[in-house]
């Protein structure tokens, strides 16, 4: 599949990267140097700006309709920055904001979460919708996290647990049907 230019753009030298089977609709826009592993898929209004630092997102991870994936650059203040990580398997709710974070693998990011600079999300963890997780702060595997600022609600069941591989496959399947009718 081709990407028109106005949704995948060079900036400053930097192209994006996309590994195999990847979905990126064509409302989405994803700008500098980011790299997106194999079947993963961006959403409607979906926004990956990597233009003063980088990002990199896992395989089968899903970039749900108008989330906002962005960096921290470097500065006099944060000499190195925050780039942005994202491990495999990985559901980014609808509305979602990532800022210069780093999270694991088996994730889901509920609807309209924030997560900020310096924060560090382990392997399976479940964000509830509308949580903030604060600059820096660190959510331990294995929890449901809920709240402005976020906290650690309770240990997740083995059925969620379950769940994280289950909606990774879910979307990579969803996206192949998209790549399939283009």
């Amino acid at each position: 599949m081709s990407y028109p230019q106005q949704n995948i753009r060079e900036f400053q030298g930097q192209t994006p990267t996309l590994g195999s089977r990847v979905y990126v609709d064509p409302a989405a826009t994803i700008i500098g140097e980011v790299t997106l592993g194999d079947d993963c898929s961006v959403w409607p209004s979906a926004v990956i700006r990597g233009d003063m630092h980088k990002i990199a997102v896992g395989a089968r991870t899903s970039i749900q309709d108008g989330s906002v994936l962005h960096i921290t650059h470097a500065s006099d203040y944060n000499p190195d920055g925050w780039p942005l990580t994202i491990g495999d398997d990985v559901t980014i709710g609808h509305n979602v904001t990532l800022h210069g974070c780093t999270l694991g693998n088996q994730i889901l990011v509920g609807i309209g979460s924030t997560v900020m600079d310096g924060a560090v999300v382990e392997d399976q963890v479940v964000i509830g919708a509308g949580s903030l997780v604060p600059p820096g702060k660190t959510l331990t595997g294995g929890f449901l996290y809920i709240g402005s600022p976020c906290k650690q609600a309770r240990p997740l069941s083995e059925s969620e647990l379950d769940y994280f591989v289950y909606t990774a496959a879910n979307y990579a399947g969803l996206k192949d049907q998209y790549l399939e009718s283009a």
